[in-house]
């Protein structure tokens, strides 16, 4: 992952981001072995396009945007590159797993959770990238990814 100079690139990793979560769950709805499984996880693909839609739309807003000056230090954006770079939906294994014979849902699920809770990071470093005109779109998607893993926890008890 390059380093950062725009306020468009971070929200473009965030659609990156997004994108991968859709194929996660979209992939773990057609392995679910069951229509509970394959609804449960259906749901979740669905809102991580609505996700993407939101930052493909800040996207657009940002246009040339720089990011704020203390953010090219090399220390931080060295940081914030291996909040990418570790993300756990860009381990190969990730995907991979899902297209075993038999899904194991509980691993399925505690992988969806992993990503969410990955998600939230990179969302909360992200905020102070952006504008302050666009940090209420990342509020709203933190506090839906917080929704998403009270889900997915749920779904394990």
């Amino acid at each position: 992952m390059a380093n950062f100079f725009k306020a468009s690139e971070i929200a473009n990793t965030a659609c990156e981001i997004e994108r991968k979560g859709q194929e996660f769950y979209r992939k773990a709805a057609e392995a679910a072995n069951d229509e509970e499984s394959r609804k449960f996880f259906a749901f979740f693909s669905v809102e991580e396009t609505r996700h993407e839609k939101i930052f493909q739309d800040m996207v657009k807003r940002l246009g040339g945007v720089e990011l704020p000056t203390d953010s090219n230090d090399e220390e931080y954006a060295l940081y914030i590159k291996s909040l990418v770079d570790s993300h756990s939906i860009f381990d190969s294994e990730t995907l991979a797993s899902l297209e075993a014979e038999q899904l194991d849902v509980k691993k399925a699920v505690r992988k969806a959770m992993s990503f969410e809770k990955d998600t939230i990071v990179f969302f909360v470093e992200m905020k102070r990238l952006v504008p302050e005109s666009e940090q209420k779109f990342i509020d709203e998607c933190i506090e839906e990814e917080r929704k998403h893993l009270r889900m997915l926890a749920k779904w394990l008890i």
